[in-house]
């Protein structure tokens, strides 16, 4: 009977362990969800799996699997030999790891397998494999740093604004997701995927030093090859943001993406562009901010700085869909012409100015999402397509990365006592909005510090609700701290005032 008993607590303690769930959904606002997973590669699959099931099973059938049609069960051989486009095991892992937690959540209703997410977070590599032609998506970015942004709010620091132009699709845009990876490798750093619903490669991408976004390039119209073992780009750009240093230079900045690509001896599956974007204190441009242009067809690899000679100037980088500095091509469409004409002499680009020049110069109306990342101010902000309006034309809403990275809710687990505090816009140059009060009963202090440790305001307010609005406007540019104690806690909250 006693060992019975041992083997009923053994064989509960066994499913208690793998039906762990380690991650939460700690936004689900503006048509975007903003999940956090944590733990070894296949606890983080599982719990996106297992958080996500519904919107991963949306986004395949009526997205994913259209778009290929017949091709479908050729796209999931593909991955399944690897001959053609092959994936690192640790993300196979993973993939199978998320199809394991759907199926523990039982929202695994198309009955999906691992081939599935492979297949989705190839899309664009498969499609030109198969097809021969590339996959219709957009994009265009504008990087600026140093000397662009000395005389302005930036002073000196790197700044990317970033178009993603995607036709929009109902299962799409309703499934945008952006999700916090706290890996527990020792080899790996915390990581954000800007995608959908069943994305594990990085489309859109940062690190605390570091941001990745892929654009396709629209005017290659050469062909690829079989049997070449093409790594899936988004696959690419999560190793350069994921890996702490991949090319162990001390270093954690756009050199590491270039040297993931330098591993692809044959290129990629496509014509893709790259702007790489990372901390801009200390260092030479070329470890700044770098643009990427990889096809098939040699010249496989092709890399762009700010000493290229095109129509950009000074410390700035834009990017759209076409070639510049592969075979020198310059080919300068006309949302690059309408940038370099606004962008004057390349000067005093501050983080609005960087994101304005990109809005006014080169959005379409297919654009899906639009966000800006500045790794040295702690900011990364995103709009989304909502309700048939283009994400550019939608607000804003801001987030520090540092809050995003934070590891403390390893802790707290699911705990319906843990309270995440957040401020938009962040920065922020008048009214600031705090989220995440609702949880918060009976009386709570709203205090603000400056640097210093200074008081410089303070109110006391009864059940503050979903929504706290306060204006510091008044105060000079710089970092400030709001504390917001109630009875039994306190939160700290980190504001920059631009």
């Amino acid at each position: 009977m006693k060992k019975i008993l041992l083997l009923g607590l053994l064989v509960f303690i066994g499913i208690s362990l793998k039906s762990q769930v380690n991650g939460k959904i700690i936004a689900d606002t503006n048509n975007l969800k903003i999940v956090k997973v944590w733990g070894t590669h296949y606890e983080r699959g599982f719990a996106y799996g297992s958080l996500l099931g519904p919107e991963i099973t949306d986004v395949f059938d009526n997205y994913v699997k259209p778009a290929f049609g017949s091709y479908y069960s050729t796209a999931r051989y593909f991955l399944l030999h690897q001959d053609h486009l092959a994936v690192d095991s640790a993300y196979v892992n993973e993939a199978k790891a998320i199809i394991a937690g759907m199926d523990s959540a039982g929202t695994n209703t198309s009955n999906l397998d691992f081939l599935d997410v492979l297949t989705g977070n190839s899309v664009l590599d498969v499609y030109k494999l198969l097809v021969g032609k590339s996959y219709d998506m957009g994009c265009s970015s504008l990087m600026s740093w140093g000397d662009a942004t000395a005389g302005s709010n930036l002073s000196g620091k790197s700044a990317i604004s970033r178009h993603l132009d995607w036709m929009p699709d109902p299962s799409i845009n309703r499934n945008q997701v952006l999700c916090i990876h706290l890996p527990a490798e020792s080899d790996e750093q915390p990581w954000a995927s800007v995608g959908f619903a069943s994305m594990i490669g990085a489309l859109s991408g940062f690190n605390a030093d570091m941001g990745v976004f892929q654009h396709n390039m629209s005017d290659f119209s050469g062909s690829t090859s079989y049997g070449n073992q093409y790594e899936p780009v988004w696959f690419s750009l999560r190793k350069a943001l994921e890996k702490r240093d991949y090319n162990s230079d001390g270093e954690n900045n756009v050199q590491d993406l270039k040297a993931v690509m330098q591993e692809q001896p044959k290129g990629y599956a496509d014509g893709f562009i790259i702007s790489a974007l990372s901390r801009a204190s200390g260092n030479e441009d070329s470890l700044v901010a770098m643009v990427a242009e990889v096809t098939p067809e040699a010249p496989y690899l092709s890399f762009r700085y700010n000493d290229y000679p095109d129509s950009i100037p000074g410390d700035n980088l834009y990017t759209a869909n076409s070639q510049i500095a592969r075979n020198s091509s310059m080919n300068i469409c006309s949302r690059y012409t309408a940038v370099a004409n606004a962008i004057g002499n390349g000067i005093d680009i501050g983080s609005t100015k960087n994101r304005e020049l990109l809005l006014n110069n080169s959005s379409v109306s297919s654009n899906i999402q639009f966000m800006q990342y500045i790794p040295e101010q702690d900011s990364f902000r995103i709009s989304v397509y909502k309700d048939s309006v283009p994400a550019w034309q939608n607000p804003l809403v801001g987030f520090q990365i540092s809050v995003l990275f934070d590891e403390s809710v390893n802790l707290a687990k699911n705990s319906s006592q843990n309270i995440e505090i957040y401020g938009y816009p962040n920065p922020c140059n008048n009214e600031l909005t705090i989220l995440g009060l609702e949880k918060i009963k009976g009386q709570v202090k709203i205090s603000m510090f400056n640097l210093k440790g200074q008081k410089i305001r303070s109110k006391k307010i009864v059940n503050p609700g979903a929504r706290y609005k306060t204006d510091i406007g008044e105060f000079s540019p710089g970092v400030y701290i709001i504390k917001i104690q109630s009875a039994k806690r306190s939160y700290a909250l980190k504001v920059l005032k631009q």
